[in-house]
């Protein structure tokens, strides 16, 4: 950026390049966009450890955002492997011809199905309350809401309460979803964004593993609370990530669009080292004022609709199609992992110890993918990991048909590599892949999008799967690897 516009003030910056300047003369849209590549190549010229001492407090922030998605993790976990609790079934189950209770496959469909209705409608509703009010107050209502619908699921004497209990719950979890991903590739530079916005799925696992020791110290308990202090732990994330979203500053990215620059740039200060150069404050702020008003001069709007214009359209089938492909690769196995273990075989006991493993292997994984990340390209990994998890589906598929005495151990431990390999690939490098793909004025609807693409597949997921595994229905067990391969 030229250095005769780093001391500027607020007014001046507003009136740098006008709007109509840049749609009508070529040259000195060539220009800006020149010297916006200037700027670029300055910024991606720090190392990573450099970017990390520059923008530490924006690391903190986006992490304390990010966590509120162990929430969505740890419900994952509880309601799929709550089919595997024998209290649990003989409060909500039916007796089966065997002696035991089960979770009719239907109901076990609608509750799952209900989990991503209310995600289709909270994203929805992120998509357009964070653009008009910001991040911070959608996220804080957000949270706000997730304190008083845990009551429902909490205190739910019926299926249906439960059900009605899921779907509010799903509301919040819907903004978590997308909400924290937006803001954590707004406020942190290039150098850590692939690390902030994979972070995100390191939440689910961390929810999922919290999830499954939680049930497996519940296992031992014979009464009600076996389940209800599983839904009552829940009210322990909100209180520290409302503070935490409290201290917070809104999106630099968001006040500009918003035409306040003012606060733009005392939020860049907030989120940089207090050493940090004035003009290079300065140059930040130019780089986001100039980018928003290139991209207004190709776009007509911040709409829903603006995302399949020109390029736009291209950008968002990509995002869509890279985030439904983690429904579509199997990876229900690892919601309903416990579940899973028992029709494979396993004791109940058994299964919980086998799904705590599997979660610690995804943790690993997904630390694993951020080594991976500094030596590939977010595309090969995605292709081999998908490659790879193929290959492990077809294997469990094959197990299941074998008549090995045994099969119910080598699935079980099949899905314990699938699930490192699916958190070393597919899982954590679509968060870096949606929230680098589409132009910063259509970055929260885009990402909407291709969530909402994910969960229309994940509702379907959930409507088969429970029929795929239940005993009652079509008990293909093992052999649902072949489906999914």
């Amino acid at each position: 950026m030229p250095s005769s516009y780093q001391l500027l003030d607020s007014a001046d910056l507003q009136d740098a390049i006008p709007l109509q300047t840049l749609e009508s003369d070529p040259l000195t849209l060539k220009t800006s966009l020149d010297s916006l590549a200037l700027d670029s190549l300055s910024e991606k010229t720090l190392s990573e450890w450099e970017a990390l001492l520059i923008y530490k407090k924006a690391v903190i922030f986006s992490v304390v955002l990010s966590t509120a998605v162990i929430m969505e993790g740890y419900d994952l976990v509880l309601l799929g492997n709550l089919y595997a609790m024998p209290v649990f079934n003989a409060k909500y189950g039916v007796l089966g011809a065997d002696g035991t209770y089960q979770i009719p496959a239907a109901w076990q469909a609608a509750l799952s199905t209900g989990v991503a209705t209310g995600g289709i409608l909270g994203l929805f509703v992120n998509g357009i309350a964070s653009e008009r009010f910001g991040y911070k107050k959608t996220m804080l209502v957000s949270l706000f809401a997730m304190i008083g619908f845990i009551f429902i699921p909490f205190t739910a004497q019926s299926l249906f309460t439960l059900l009605v209990g899921e779907i509010l719950c799903g509301i919040p979890w819907g903004v978590f979803q997308t909400l924290t991903t937006a803001y954590a590739s707004e406020v942190c530079p290039v150098q850590l964004r692939g690390y902030l916005t994979t972070y995100v799925n390191l939440c689910w696992v961390i929810g999922q593993i919290i999830g499954a020791g939680v049930l497996r110290l519940m296992l031992e308990r014979n009464d009600e609370w076996a389940y209800r202090i599983p839904f009552a732990i829940q009210w322990l994330w909100p209180v520290p990530i409302i503070i935490g979203t409290m201290l917070a500053p809104e999106s630099p990215w968001w006040l500009v669009r918003q035409g306040r620059y003012d606060d733009a740039k005392a939020a860049l200060h907030r989120l940089t080292s207090v050493d940090y150069p004035e003009t290079k404050i300065n140059d930040s702020l130019l780089d986001m004022i100039q980018t928003n008003k290139l991209e207004k001069s190709r776009e007509s709007g911040v709409g829903y609709l603006d995302c399949f214009k020109g390029i736009d359209r291209r950008r968002t089938l990509i995002v869509c199609m890279t985030w439904s492909i983690q429904s579509l690769c199997g990876s229900a196995f690892m919601s309903y992992s416990t579940y899973f273990y028992e029709q494979a075989g396993l004791s109940t006991s058994y299964a919980f110890d086998f799904s705590m493993i599997q979660y610690a292997l995804g943790f690993i994984g997904t630390v694993g993918s951020w080594f991976l990340m500094g030596y590939l390209g977010r595309r090969t990994i995605y292709c081999y990991g998908l490659f790879g998890l193929t290959i492990l589906l077809l294997c469990i598929g094959f197990v299941s048909i074998s008549g090995f005495s045994n099969a119910g151990l080598i699935i079980g431990s099949l899905l314990l590599i699938y699930t490192f390999a699916y958190d070393l690939s597919i899982g954590p490098i679509c968060y870096s892949l949606v929230a680098e793909i589409p132009s910063t004025r259509l970055k929260t609807k885009s990402i909407v999008l291709a969530r909402n693409t994910y969960n229309a597949v994940g509702i379907v997921n959930s409507i088969i799967t429970p029929y795929m595994l239940n005993p009652t229905a079509l008990n293909w067990k093992g052999r649902t690897g072949f489906f999914w391969a």
